[in-house]
């Protein structure tokens, strides 16, 4: 049985049906059939991608600090176990410290179905209020996805497949 890195932390009976499907050449006929060419997506600059963040932060967080910049990296891989990074940036502008909120996504997600993009993006959002990934940031990321745990499997899966 290969080793399936991006879903150490599942189950082994889990691990164990997605090596069955590997073994019969068909997790990407499995995929594909939850999501059809047709989930692909438009937002393909990062332009795009920050309107897409900001109707999503409008819709499930208004009161939160606002994102100054949200865009695709091109030098983010899965190797470095993320796809997606808030970050916090603090700069001195005259007598006052300026802190502004970016959001960078991979830009392998260009590629995949717009369900799994959201789910990035959900996750990136929820940092804004919860630092940690504790209980209480799973569940924004449910409250703003409510099929986030699933979005998440499925890109472990995404990623599976492309090795």
């Amino acid at each position: 049985m290969a080793t399936l890195k991006y879903l150490n932390g599942y189950s082994p009976s889990l691990q164990q049906q997605v090596q069955a499907l590997i073994d019969k050449n068909q997790l990407g006929s499995w995929l594909e059939q939850r999501y059809p060419p047709q989930t692909q997506h438009l937002i393909q600059s990062d332009a795009a991608l920050y309107d897409y963040t900001q109707r999503l932060k409008q819709q499930h967080m208004r009161s939160s600090d606002p994102v100054s910049k949200v865009f695709y990296d091109t030098r983010m891989h899965v190797i470095d176990n993320a796809l997606g990074q808030h970050q916090f940036v603090s700069r001195v502008q005259g007598s006052k410290l300026k802190r502004k909120n970016e959001i960078k996504v991979s830009a392998i997600l260009k590629t995949l179905p717009e369900p799994l993009l959201r789910m990035v993006v959900v996750h990136e959002l929820a940092h804004l209020r919860e630092k940690e990934h504790n209980k209480s940031f799973y569940q924004l990321c449910q409250h703003m996805e409510a099929d986030y745990h699933q979005l998440e499997l499925d890109l472990r899966l995404f990623l599976t497949l492309r090795g």
